[in-house]
């Protein structure tokens, strides 16, 4: 069953094209990576599917639910981890822990019992009493996806969620996100820009210029790819260049111009 199904999605901010007739459907329970690099497409595709944005054209259906016609539903059966944080740097983790929960309608004992679970898979009494503003950068990540996982949704997004953490902290990340999928069966659906996190996934989505290029397994990426000619365009090949390098991959930069 799919659960996340995006059919010739294309989205233009003002006259600059930045989805173009998109194609995706992301299966119950699996992790789906979407790579790319930015401002390839990612935030603004996901942006859509969390009924942040609207698609200038096509349609998008999460969990059974068509966007523009039945966003609360959608609302509802999704937990967002933002590039950004929307908590509050003067709450506590619990405070704003607690004030999130009334947004869902959670009573105060509903709010305790789901708390405690959150504390248990994630790791929060540390920080329960610590402000937000005051947190280490993981700290901060922690209470986020605490924060999407509130109201126990079906699938939760992921929008580049370890940028700006130094590896170390990336790796203590990524030990709460595979400790959630493995217990709670969660759909996952991350934006990356990180080759190594994407390899964890089910399957990979590799998106740019707003198009989905490839989509197939990790292993299968590598078997049909790794050996390939890839051409990059002048304005993304430092960038390139330092993911590669930064992934331990060998590779021969050639000047075709």
């Amino acid at each position: 069953m799919n659960v996340i199904v995006c059919d010739q999605i294309t989205k233009y901010y003002d006259q600059n094209l930045a989805v173009d007739k998109l194609d995706l459907q992301v299966k119950k329970g699996e992790f789906f990576a979407f790579l790319g690099p930015n401002g390839a497409g990612k935030s603004t595709t996901i942006s859509m599917c969390c009924t942040l944005l609207k698609p200038t054209s096509g349609s998008i259906k999460i969990n059974g639910f068509e966007l523009g016609k039945e966003d609360d539903a959608i609302r509802k059966s999704i937990g967002v981890v933002f590039q950004y944080s929307v908590l509050d740097d003067l709450l506590t983790i619990k405070e704003n822990m607690r004030i999130r929960s009334g947004f869902y309608n959670l009573s105060h004992s509903e709010f305790e019992a789901k708390y405690k679970e959150l504390d248990e898979l994630i790791g929060l009494s540390e920080i329960a009493d610590k402000k937000y503003g005051e947190c280490s950068g993981g700290q901060r990540r922690r209470a986020d996806i605490a924060r999407a996982l509130l109201h126990s949704p079906d699938i939760l997004f992921l929008d580049e969620p370890t940028t700006g953490l130094d590896p170390q902290t990336r790796k203590r990340v990524w030990k709460v996100i595979m400790k959630i999928r493995k217990i709670h069966k969660t759909t996952i659906f991350l934006t990356t820009h990180y080759m190594e996190e994407a390899q964890w996934a089910d399957r990979v989505a590799i998106i740019d210029e707003g198009k989905v290029k490839v989509c197939d397994t990790p292993s299968q990426l590598k078997r049909k790819y790794t050996h390939s000619v890839v051409r990059i365009l002048p304005k993304a090949l430092k960038e390139t260049i330092d993911l590669l390098d930064n992934i331990s991959v060998q590779y021969k930069v050639r000047n075709d111009s």
